[in-house]
């Protein structure tokens, strides 16, 4: 069966009172009348994810995010509009939600299995596969209450996913844990996509978002701010991170038709942007393993006695590839005064695969843009890389090895 979403005008309010006597009266009043303040956590959402797509949900902390997938999975109830799903459904949402702690992981993993849909001799041949994925051994039949937040999220994802879902839902649980189980998580949700799983993931991770979403919608303020590509949404994330009143985030669309996010008070802009060849020609095509330079013009509009000029080379989905700034290169920028022009020239080997790359840009003060930033721009700059004169390889980095073999005879 295909799995979907269908979430039409829903909202979730919860009713504030400024005194528990103001809430008794309000309950014994013959007349009915509010005591209350009505404060709306969620308001007019709406949007549907077709069977097999992939939704990403991007908010900051506060957004509305887990309120939202708490509703679309009926663990609470909305205040107005409706959710429809269709096909068998598979949600991890707080983690360990459902575990009792003085339970073994291997009793757990009976109750959460039959709490979505699963039999009981579903589940007892599925339990090899449940263990083999979760990775806990011994503590398999230990009490929860001795599992760390990671062997508990081990045992969830490996119960949730058990069987295939025709719709996956997974809050940030997958961020708890070690680097290797989430991968491996990661590879599974791919390999269920690839299948027609249909997905809906709320996470702060960008790579996890752009490889694995065909959309995403933006959060905030428990409304939908925008919805597009994953690109544009992380790109528009990150600037309201930045502003955090959401004040001159400004999205335009450039001549090959992708969006654009640019933030910044403007006290510096970049004025022009190039990746020059060998030659020291600007070009938009290079090829692999060559010696580019990027070159960039600073325009200062204002006094700025700290002042650091950053860069990221993103791949086509937009997750980063690499990025550096002065700050961290140890290249302090003497203070500067308004009406002055800088030029940075940045040289290194182009060891990239071929493909389409993007350059972003920023200017702030210090490490990072959080504090201080003058200009953030993605898409800044786009270029093609070619393979025109190597052997073949796969991937988005050129790391050309050197092979040793050595015989040590034929075997006794």
């Amino acid at each position: 069966m295909n799995g979907s979403i269908r979430v039409s005008n829903l909202g979730k309010a919860y009713k504030r009172y400024p005194s528990h006597r103001a809430r008794l009266l309000e309950w014994l009043s013959p007349s009915g009348k509010a005591r209350h303040q009505t404060i709306w956590v969620l308001k007019d959402i709406t949007f549907s994810v077709r069977p097999g797509q992939a939704l990403g949900i991007i908010g900051i902390n506060g957004a509305g995010k887990s309120t939202l997938l708490k509703l679309i999975t009926g663990t609470a109830a909305a205040t107005v509009g409706s959710v429809e799903m269709h096909g068998r459904v598979a949600a991890m949402l707080e983690l360990g939600m459902g575990f009792h702690p003085d339970f073994t992981g291997r009793q757990n993993a009976y109750m959460a299995g039959q709490l979505i849909g699963l039999s009981v001799d579903e589940i007892t041949t599925l339990m090899p596969d449940i263990e083999g994925f979760a990775e806990i051994g011994e503590y398999i039949d230990q009490p929860v209450r001795v599992y760390s937040s990671g062997m508990q999220m081990r045992l969830a994802f490996a119960v949730a996913t058990a069987r295939r879902p025709d719709v996956l839902i997974v809050d940030e649980a997958l961020s708890v844990g070690d680097a290797y189980f989430q991968h491996k998580s990661f590879e599974r949700i791919r390999a269920f996509r690839a299948l027609g799983t249909t997905l809906l993931i709320v996470s702060h991770d960008k790579g996890a978002i752009q490889s694995i979403c065909d959309r995403a919608i933006l959060l905030d303020g428990g409304r939908v701010s925008k919805e597009g590509t994953p690109e544009e949404i992380m790109d528009l994330y990150n600037a309201m991170l930045a502003e955090r009143e959401g004040d001159n985030v400004r999205q335009e669309t450039t001549e090959n038709g992708k969006v654009q996010t640019i933030s910044g008070s403007g006290e510096a802009t970049v004025g022009s942007i190039a990746l020059l060849n060998e030659r020291g020609e600007p070009a938009e095509v290079h090829g692999t393993g060559t010696s580019v330079t990027l070159l960039v013009r600073v325009d200062v509009h204002a006094d700025i006695p700290d002042l650091t000029l950053g860069y990221r080379i993103k791949d086509r989905l937009g997750q980063n590839i690499f990025g550096t700034n002065t700050y961290h290169k140890g290249h302090a920028i003497p203070p500067v005064r308004r009406g002055q022009q800088l030029e940075f020239r940045f040289s290194f080997p182009l060891n990239l695969g071929p493909g389409t790359y993007s350059v972003a840009t920023a200017l702030h003060s210090a490490d990072n843009h959080l504090i201080d930033n003058y200009e953030w721009r993605d898409l800044a700059l786009v270029f093609e890389v070619m393979n025109l004169k190597h052997t073949y390889f796969e991937g988005c980095s050129w790391l050309d090895p050197r092979i040793e073999m050595v015989s040590h005879g034929a075997l006794a």
